[in-house]
Order: C-alpha cells, then structure tokens, then sequence
C-alpha cells in the first residue's frame, strides 16, 4: 500500500511539474538559432532569429530581424497584418503607392492585413526589428517582387527632398576619408566593418555603437568619436546615455580623455535636434 501511495504521489508531483513548465517557458538568450533569410524574399545580408514559434492552436509568431545597412524585405503582404517594433537603428517602410516612412529605435509600425509593403534598413544604417505576425490557415505572407536598387535608390522620408542623381551617388563615410588614399581600405570598411561586423546579431547596433564609443572615448580618437557620436545617436543611443558614459570612463580612462570626448560630444549635439 505505501508503494502505492508512493507512486501516486510521485505522478501527481510529476504532473504539476510538466504542468508547470507548460504554464511558463523562459527561452534564454543565446541559446536560439540566427538564420540568414532567404534571398528568394530579402535583398542584402539579413538576420533572422524566432523568438516564438506557434504551437498547436496558436497563430501569432515573433521574431528579431537585423538588416545590414541597404538590405530590405521584398515586397509582401500578411493575410492577418504584422506589428513592427524597432530595437535598434534606422530603416525604411513603404506601402504600396505611399511615401517611405523614416522609422527608428522605439518605433511601432502596423502593417494592415492584405496591404503591399516593404521594410529595411536605412542605406547608412543597419536597423533591427521585431516583427510579430499571425498565420491565416497556416500562412503568414504573400511574397512578391524584390524591390529594386531604383526603387529603393529613389526610397526617402516623407517631406525629405528629391533625391538628385549626384546625391544619389554620394560616396560613403569610408570613402569620402580614404577612398582617395587607400581604395581598398574604404572598401573593406565599408564590406567587412559596416557590412559584416556591424550587421552581426550577437549585438544590437545600438549596443555597438555604445561599446565603440566608450572604446574612442577611453583611447582619446577624436576624430573616429566625432563620426560614431553621430551613428550612435542614428542607432537609438541616447544624449544622455552618452553623457553617463563620458562621466563613467572619466574614473576608467582618465579625465582629461573624458574632458576632450565632452567637446566633441559637445560639437556633435548642437549640431542635431
């Protein structure tokens, strides 16, 4: 009989415990996988990681989409809509027939259902979002065409002016320091740093942008700060956020480093809203 009542127990136990785990799941980071999109649906390097997946009657589905600066969705739509978050950067979103929205660190988008879009990444920063998506008997989006270069050449802000085709031919931040002197440095800037490096999941531009910072702040790089103070502040990095970092490595990589990364800092701020 005590045997029994021993086992009954232990089921018992062992039912709640399963019960539990059901009830309430914790999928800790790092531990999912990144996947690179499909090129048959995206244009450029983007990442992908499922933070969930549905499970028998669910429907909706989350996930953490990076996008290289340049790189983009193809022109879609979702049966059910898709809610955008986004985390880190700055991109694009455009509805078919409508004006390209700026989007950026802290935004919200709401796609409605059945409507043609694309998002991504501004041409000169990488963006991360979470897009969360409900499947309708199973699907979640009708893929179209990609968008092209021209179309996401002539993207921009709604208000911004026309892009002409010298602008549009603008060389980038590499480029225009060391394309002249050393080519192939610009280029594997622009590829390798910026185009990989930059573009990795592991972390946020946002939180690259914070590490780069302290590290030009701490090695006294006045010219590199001045360039990523501004990208910090396109990847969703804060003023303030930059002014706790200069007052903290002032303990950590000298005072006078942090006094002359404040008059840098100083002279990128007065020169943004």
């Amino acid at each position: 009989m005590k045997e029994m009542l021993a086992g009954a127990l232990a089921l018992t136990l062992l039912s709640h415990a399963l019960a539990a785990d059901d009830a309430l799941q914790v999928s800790r980071a790092g531990t999912r996988a990144v996947m690179t999109a499909s090129a048959q649906h995206f244009t450029g390097e983007v990442k992908v990681e499922m933070l969930h997946t549905p499970a028998s009657a669910q429907r909706a589905s989350a996930g953490s989409v990076s996008f290289s600066p340049g790189a983009r969705t193809a022109w879609h739509s979702h049966p059910l809509g898709q809610t955008l978050i986004v985390t880190a950067g700055v991109g694009r979103v455009q509805r078919w027939g409508g004006s390209v929205e700026e989007i950026r660190a802290g935004d919200v988008v709401r796609i409605a259902p059945g409507v043609k879009h694309w998002h991504g990444a501004a041409s000169g920063s990488a963006m991360t979002h979470i897009a969360i998506t409900e499947a309708l008997d199973g699907k979640t989006a009708d893929w179209q065409e990609l968008v092209s270069d021209a179309q996401y050449g002539e993207a921009r802000p709604a208000g911004a002016p026309p892009t002409s085709p010298q602008a549009a031919a603008q060389p980038t931040r590499a480029q225009a320091l060391l394309g002249d002197v050393a080519p192939k440095l610009a280029q594997l800037t622009d590829d390798v740093l910026f185009g990989d490096v930059w573009a990795r999941p592991g972390l946020s531009p946002r939180d690259r942008s914070l590490v780069t910072v302290s590290a030009l702040i701490a090695l006294s790089r006045p010219d590199q700060l001045r360039s990523h103070l501004a990208r910090a502040l396109d990847n969703g990095v804060s003023k303030d956020e930059i002014s706790e970092a200069l007052t903290h490595l002032a303990f950590y990589a000298g005072w006078p480093n942090a006094i002359s990364a404040a008059g840098v800092a100083r002279e990128v701020f007065v020169n943004r809203p």
